[in-house]
């Protein structure tokens, strides 16, 4: 016989009790078999299974507090590194920017002007607590506490504290100074990934400031059109303080994780419910003990449970009062709270997968992110044995920040977004793409693909950038530049691997961009001249001699007289010996020396035109120059200084220049043109030349380039070009000048096709300011209506 539960057991067991009469002995020995088979074993079990359970859940409340433990301090420890990161990169935006730069240098800076684009800025809009300017003495400018102008007095209590990171910024002491160290892979704390702009130049760290702990940032300020060394410069200095008792607490409240937290000077006496975690200084200097009062989701599901165990405990007793009538039940209650269990540990598990793959990839793209991706790099190095080894490329996007300002940065997260899966596209299934930060991806191919196949992946993506973007209702067209490192051939660490695709990348961008370039060893060597000559171009500029300028004769092609000079900058390196402009104009224009150096040519070019007032001077201007602000006003006050009439002074500027687009450039050479200078088209005929620019900016004279006069009586093409651009001169009653003229041939070409004047070898090298006295009396010139 099969029964369904205990009780039916007992009813059928009084039944036959009351059918058949027995002796008291046999009741008793009855109930005693019953309690010893039946009542000791079940309760036996109840107890086992109860203890089981309190043994699980105590097992799980205790990993699962352990576990969120373990998560706290990393996401502390994380948002350590966001702020440091945040503080540095947020500078980036005002430190690194024509205006804030130009405002700092000036001898007596408009502080409202700071406060409201640099102070109010950063403090508003990125909970900056304190910001200072420092001028080259280190000594404050501007100084804002708690989003209040304050006193000089402000920043000398803290400047002390603040003395490190200044000196490191000025490359004094153990913290990198230069470029070179910064590309090896230094880093300025062990909590921080802090990677800005390649152009930014700074010491971010944190430190105890007024007493207080704090992440402390000092950037040297920069124009934003050029990339600048790590030296001991004499740059204005952006100091940014954030304490952390506002700001990591803040970011940490708005992940939603930590409660209670607060920066200590001591961590809590133990047993007090809370976790201290030490902060420490790159150098190890104690800042103090971010301390707070940590989740335990354990706990708070045992308190949510504490009734139903209760509870399971009453039904227990109860049932066994009733004997096998309640073990069923039991059991079912049991199993229930086990499974609530397990069902919570399953929830606390996907909630920590959860926060891992936050932690390892980018929040806009889902791609993984700079730790993921340096983590896959230094894999695919340690499983690499022989032959080719895995390719890291590097790619930045060209003309992002135009779509940034143009249409929002809204915009400029769609456009980030349509970017990463078309890179994904591209790869095959074993590579990586990863978002490193802003506009800057990275690609890791690991199973050795060698150059030819990593190009043609390069070249894919590229193909893909190109293509355009349909982005909230217009089309964008964007390009990318991309550098190649390839293992163990060019760099057997990551670090090592990631700055030679950084060079490439580079050399790819200064060769016209929307291309690739696989790293080779000129590169590096050509990077490390390129620094060389940009510190001492810096140096040279300050007051150290060696710049000097020439002035090549420029004479009427009919009568022969000398109509004027074209000035041309030298440098007589010391050790690199005699430069010419093409070795370091493109380094000055680069690195944000250009406007300097093109003012101080035209000072020592009026300098000499004022002893000849009769005679043109033409000086070259650099497209960097024309986009500067205030550059018109800037040439018409350091000429007429000089004692010189605009009307004196020639501007030489490039073709490409006027085809240029920029509202800036097109006001410049408006206003110019207004002062009284004279404009000048170089290198004409090897652009785009148009009738429509040439009307349209009234320019004096254009310049046939050097490369059609060469070509003379080997090219006929070059005769009928140089013919047309005379006619073209004529017509528009626009005088031409033909430069490179070496041979009587040539003279006799350009005489008889119209030219108005020419210069070059044939006539005179150019000469130095010494000798132009004795040029002048050999030639005994004609100076009447000139």
């Amino acid at each position: 016989m099969v029964f369904n539960d205990g009780r039916q057991w007992v009813r059928a067991l009084k039944k036959r009790i009351a059918r058949v009469s027995l002796p008291p002995a046999f009741d008793s020995r009855l109930a005693l078999r019953f309690v010893t088979f039946v009542v000791a074993p079940s309760v036996v079990f109840a107890l086992i299974v109860l203890l089981f359970s309190a043994w699980s859940l105590q097992t799980t409340v205790r990993q699962s507090d352990q576990a969120m433990r373990d998560r706290q301090i990393r996401e502390v420890r994380a948002t350590i590194a966001g702020v440091l990161d945040e503080l540095a990169q947020t500078q980036g935006g005002v430190a690194i920017w024509d205006p804030a730069w130009e405002e700092a240098r000036k001898p007596a800076p408009d502080l409202d002007w700071i406060e409201d684009n640099v102070g109010i800025w950063l403090h508003h809009t990125f909970g900056h607590d304190s910001i200072y300017i420092l001028n080259a003495r280190n000594e404050p400018l501007f100084a804002m506490v708690d989003g209040r102008r304050s006193d000089a007095d402000s920043y000398r209590k803290v400047a002390a504290d603040l003395a490190p990171l200044v000196d490191s910024a000025r490359g004094i002491g153990p913290r990198p100074s230069s470029v070179h160290d910064r590309l090896e892979g230094h880093a300025l704390h062990p909590d921080s990934t802090v990677r800005t702009s390649e152009y930014a130049i700074h010491a971010t760290d944190l430190a105890k400031i007024d007493g207080r702990a704090a992440a402390g940032s000092v950037m040297r300020m920069s124009p934003s059109s050029y990339w600048n060394e790590a030296y001991a410069g004499t740059e204005p200095l952006l100091v940014s303080v954030r304490f952390l008792n506002s700001g990591l607490r803040k970011s940490l409240a708005d992940f939603g994780m930590i409660e209670g937290a607060r920066v200590t000077g001591r961590p809590d006496a133990p047993g007090s419910g809370t976790l201290s975690l030490r902060l420490e200084s790159s150098t190890g200097e104690p800042i103090g003990y971010f301390t707070w009062r940590p989740q335990m989701p354990g706990r708070a599901i045992l308190q949510s449970i504490r009734g139903r165990v209760i509870a399971a405990m009453a039904a227990m007793a109860v049932l066994l009062a009733l004997l096998l009538a309640g073990i069923g039940r039991l059991m079912a209650r049991d199993a229930k709270l086990i499974g609530e269990i397990s069902a919570a540990h399953t929830e606390l598990q996907a909630k920590e997968a959860q926060a891992n793959y936050l932690a390892l990839h980018d929040s806009l793209t889902g791609l993984p992110n700079r730790i993921a991706f340096m983590d896959f790099v230094d894999r695919a190095l340690s499983a690499h044995h022989g032959g080719e080894g895995p390719a890291v490329m590097l790619v930045d996007l060209d003309r992002f920040k135009q779509v940034n300002d143009t249409l929002g940065h809204l915009a400029g997260d769609r456009l980030i977004e349509q970017i990463g899966e078309r890179l994904l596209s591209v790869i095959p299934s074993n590579g990586m793409v990863a978002r490193l930060g802003g506009d800057e991806f990275a690609i890791c191919l690991p199973a050795g693909p060698g150059g030819p196949e990593a190009v043609a992946i390069a070249e894919a993506a590229l193909e893909q950038l190109r293509e355009p973007f349909s982005i909230i209702g217009s089309t964008v067209h964007i390009g990318g530049s991309i550098g190649i490192a390839l293992a163990p051939r060019q760099a057997v660490a990551r670090t090592e691997l990631l700055r030679r695709a950084d060079i490439a990348m580079y050399r790819a961008k200064e060769q016209g961009r929307d291309g690739c370039r696989v790293f080779s060893a000129d590169m590096d060597r050509t990077m490390l001249r390129r620094l060389r000559i940009e510190e001492d171009l810096r140096k040279v500029l300050t007051g150290d001699e060696g710049l000097y300028v020439q002035f090549q004769p420029q004479y009427t092609a009919e009568a022969g007289r000398l109509a004027g000079f074209e000035a041309l900058v030298r440098w007589s390196h010391p050790t690199l010996g005699e430069l010419a402009p093409d070795a370091f104009i493109p380094v000055a224009e680069d690195c944000g020396l250009i406007l300097p150096l093109g003012m101080w040519v035209l000072k020592e070019t009026c300098r000499v035109a004022r002893a000849w007032p009769r005679l043109g001077f033409a000086v070259n201007v650099s497209p960097v120059q024309l986009r500067a602000p205030g550059f018109a006003s800037q040439v018409t006050a350091a000429v007429c200084e000089a004692g010189v009439s605009p009307v004196q002074i020639e501007l030489e500027i490039t073709e490409t220049m006027f085809l240029d687009t920029d509202e800036t450039i097109r006001c410049t050479l408006a206003a110019l043109r207004k002062a009284g200078f004279r404009l000048a088209i170089d290198d004409f005929g090897t652009g785009f030349s148009s009738l429509n620019y040439l009307s349209r900016f009234h320019v004096d004279r254009i310049k046939i380039d050097r490369s059609f006069v060469a070509r003379l009586g080997q090219d006929v093409q070059a005769g009928a070009i140089i013919e047309t651009v005379i006619s073209l001169g004529q017509a528009l009653d626009v005088a031409v000048i033909a430069e490179g003229v070496e041979t009587s041939e040539q003279k006799a070409f350009l005489q008889l096709a119209g030219c108005n004047a020419l210069q070059g070898f044939l006539f005179s090298a150019a000469v130095d300011e010494r000798d132009l006295p004795a040029l002048l009396e050999s030639r005994r010139p004609s100076l009447a209506g000139i």
